[in-house]
Formats: structure tokens, C-alpha cells, sequence
């Protein structure tokens, strides 16, 4: 009898056993993580719904309740945190004015509120940008000043750019992080492209860009579903203004699912989860929704790294509408929201942000030797431009799957995988002194 029940519970013990899965959380990141707070976020989300519009032809005088006086409201949060970044963090406004269009016959103005955590290390140029809309609108987009409070969408984004404003300012970190809360989107993502123009025409090192649009809803209409465990992160495969060269390029080394940004999507997946708990990243392969679009697209239309996170299921009643007396079932409002859920989104942004800008940069030169007759792959790589690495992690997986399975570490430039390399796609990414891991830099021959 007792050997009849051995075997099954062996069994099911080997199966717990082989099936654990190791969490390694770099302390400083952790604790900053854990300062997240859904109390702070939902004093954000409120305050910002007092303001009558945000819509981004609205008034831009601050003495008005309207946009203006809801950008110096964003600037003056943001300022109240300089004092304890030891001179680190610094306030602008920009302004950007667009001439008349087909759309807008008429000259408009658009200011992006912007807190910058300068870099530490001087000779690191690096920027990390988390972004998120701060206009809003009504039902008809064409009217300035009705009443359009924009709780989610996008209240949810700026709370948590303040938020990380708030716990990011007191660290140094070697890289530059800024967080924007962009004006326009609601018009044609104007802000954004006015921030992304710019950016291209300085040379900006811009490393990653995070565009949190929606992401404190965790119920969606229609289906009726109620998941606060679940978000999506939307990336581009490859970039739009890629050449010929780089075409030739990306089909020589079968890169079609392996652009910068798709690597990155896979980076907060894997950094996400493993600093927050009961929520998992779905990854969704295309840039956004279908014909709908972010604030991270005029950044990918200029050749930045760019993603969207978002809100697992949209609640379409929640959205532009129209405030009536009845908000329990229409309009977007912070009565509809899930502040647990925002204070989870929210970690997630602060955990990859804080790894990215505290890591070295990514290793370069990444390749695979293709002149040998041998199954197994020998590759080698430069270390990082930024930063100082201790080790490397080498990334493997299956060419039909959608994240890396398997990591080697090593502390040398070069590794020999006992995989061909035809039937694998390889990865390789920095370890800093610290624990923290780099971008992965994908593996290719050429």
C-alpha cells in the first residue's frame, strides 16, 4: 500500500520541484517597487478630473480651469520633488507651435510638461522616456470646453508619471530618465511628434521609450470582463523607415519578430513580472490597436525604440464620453477605475525604467560564427558602449517562439552554445556590478 502511494506522490513532487522558477530581485529595485502607492495614485486621478477640460484646444491660461491651469499643475507636482534629487531632477515646459492645417485651419500651440532625471555618469548619454497624454476629450472632439474629466485616459498615465517622479527623483542612476506628459494626442498625437521631431533634430540618445496610455481600467464592456491581472504591452516589429539595406539586413538574418522594440516588449515582460506580483504581461505583436494609434508611433516613425502599455480590456463606455448625472455605467471617470490595478501598472514601468537606467548598456558587435562546418554556435560580442559589465547573460530560444526560453551566464565576450545555430535564435545582454540586466542585443551573422 504505501509503495502504491510513493509513486504518485514522487510524482507530484518532481513535478512542483521541476517546475520552480527562480525570482531574483535586485534590492534597490525592489524597494523602490515597493513604495509604489495606490492611495497617491487615486489623489492624482481626482485632482486631475477638477480640471473642467483638458482638451488641447481648450484655454491655455492658468487662471482658467482648463488646460493651462492643468499643465501647471503637472509642472508644479513635478517641481515639488526637486529638492530631494540633489539638483538631479529638472522642470521645463516645452512649447511647440504648429501651423494651420487641413484639420485645424488655424496656428496652435502645444506644451509638453517634462521632468528630467538627469544621468549620474557623465559620459552616459542615454535617455529613458515614460510618457503618457495629458489632454483629454468629450464625445465630440470638437468641443473644446465640455466637460471631459479623462480619468483613464489618460488621468491613469500621468498619475503614474508623478508617481515615478516622486520615487525616482530621491536615486541617483547613471542613465537620464524623463518623464512627459505630452499635449494633443487627442488631435492627431501632436504633442508627441513635436517631442519626437525634436529629439531626432538634437540627436538625442533616446534608448526606450514607454507610452502609458490607459492603464488603471481593469473592467471591459461588452464581454464583461473583470481581470486586474493581466496588461499589454503593444510593440512594432520593424522600424517603418527601415532602408533597403536594413531590409536585406533583418530577411538575411530571419529578424522579422526580433526589431529593437519587440526586444523591449520582451524585456518588461520579463523584468515586470519578476518585481510584480498577480500581474502578468501580455505581449501583443503589432503597434496598437487596430486603426487606432499612441504616442509611441510618431517616436517609431522617427527610429526610436517605442512601446505602448495598456489596459488588458478596453471599456469603450468609459471612454469620450459624455458626462451625464448617472456615471455608473458612462463616462470616464475615477469612480470607474481599479487604483490596485494602476498601482500595479505603474510598478511595472517603475521596475524596467529603474533596471534600464541603473544597467549598462547593451553589448555591441553581437555575432555568430558562420564560416565553420559545426553544429555548435560560437559567439562574440564588444562590451557595452555605457556602463560596466560583470557578466553576460546568452539568450536562446526556438525560432517559432515568442520569448527566450534559456539563459547562460558568462563573464567572458565570447560563448559556445552546443546549438546549431539553424535551428535557434540567439541573444546577449549585460549584467552590471549591481544585478541588473541591459537590453538584449540580438544575435546575427553577417
Amino acid at each position: 500500500m504505501r509503495k502504491i502511494l510513493f509513486l504518485p506522490i514522487a510524482f507530484v513532487f518532481c513535478v512542483i520541484v521541476c517546475s520552480q522558477t527562480i525570482i531574483h530581485r535586485v534590492p534597490f529595485v525592489h524597494e523602490m517597487v515597493l513604495e509604489v502607492n495606490s492611495d497617491s495614485l487615486q489623489s492624482y486621478v481626482y485632482h486631475l478630473v477638477t480640471f473642467k477640460s483638458r482638451h488641447s484646444h481648450s484655454s491655455m491660461l492658468v487662471k482658467d480651469n482648463e488646460l493651462g491651469a492643468a499643465q501647471e499643475w503637472l509642472s508644479n507636482k513635478f517641481k515639488s520633488y526637486v529638492p530631494q534629487s540633489g539638483g538631479r531632477l529638472t522642470v521645463s515646459t516645452d512649447t511647440y507651435v504648429l501651423p494651420p492645417s487641413q484639420r485645424f485651419p488655424f496656428e496652435q500651440t502645444y506644451n509638453n510638461v517634462v521632468a528630467t532625471i538627469n544621468g549620474a555618469d557623465p559620459n552616459d548619454t542615454r535617455i529613458f522616456l515614460v510618457m503618457a497624454h495629458l489632454d483629454s476629450r468629450a464625445e465630440n472632439n470638437n468641443e473644446p470646453h465640455e466637460y471631459s474629466p479623462g480619468a483613464n485616459d489618460d488621468g491613469s498615465g500621468i498619475a503614474a508619471l508623478i508617481e515615478l517622479c516622486r520615487i525616482l527623483s530621491v536615486r541617483p542612476f547613471p542613465a537620464t530618465i524623463m518623464l512627459a506628459g505630452v499635449s494633443g494626442e487627442e488631435v492627431g498625437l501632436l504633442g508627441a511628434a513635436a517631442m519626437a521631431q525634436k529629439a531626432k533634430n538634437e540627436e538625442w540618445n533616446i534608448a526606450a521609450v514607454l507610452n502609458n496610455d490607459m492603464i488603471g481600467q481593469s473592467h471591459g464592456n461588452g464581454i464583461d470582463i473583470r481581470d486586474n491581472t493581466r496588461m499589454r504591452v503593444f510593440s512594432q516589429s520593424m522600424p517603418r523607415n527601415e532602408t533597403a539595406e536594413e531590409r536585406a539586413y533583418r530577411m538575411y538574418n530571419s529578424m522579422e519578430n526580433d526589431g529593437k522594440s519587440r526586444q523591449l516588449a520582451r524585456y518588461i515582460k520579463t523584468v515586470g513580472e519578476n518585481y510584480v506580483d498577480n500581474l502578468e504581461v501580455m505581449l501583443i505583436y503589432r503597434e496598437d490597436r487596430f486603426g487606432r494609434g499612441g504616442d509611441q508611433t510618431p517616436f517609431l516613425n522617427q527610429g526610436f525604440t517605442a512601446v505602448r502599455l495598456m489596459e488588458m480590456n478596453e471599456n469603450f463606455d468609459r471612454q469620450h464620453k459624455n458626462i451625464t448625472d448617472d456615471v455608473s455605467k458612462y463616462g470616464d471617470v475615477p469612480q470607474a477605475m481599479d487604483f490596485e490595478y494602476l498601482r500595479k501598472t505603474t510598478a511595472i514601468n517603475l521596475s524596467v525604467i529603474a533596471s534600464l537606467a541603473s544597467a549598462p548598456s547593451e553589448p555591441r558587435n553581437v555575432r555568430v560564427r558562420i564560416n565553420n562546418q559545426d553544429n555548435r554556435s560560437l559567439l562574440s560580442w564588444a562590451t557595452p558602449q555605457f556602463g560596466q559589465a560583470t557578466g553576460y547573460y546568452v539568450l536562446i530560444r526556438e525560432t517559432s517562439a515568442p520569448q527566450w526560453q534559456r539563459k547562460y551566464f558568462t563573464t567572458a565576450t565570447e560563448f559556445v552554445l552546443p546549438y546549431t545555430r539553424d535551428n535557434y535564435f540567439f541573444g546577449v545582454q549585460a549584467v552590471g556590478d549591481n544585478g541588473t540586466e541591459s537590453q538584449i542585443t540580438f544575435v546575427t551573422a553577417r
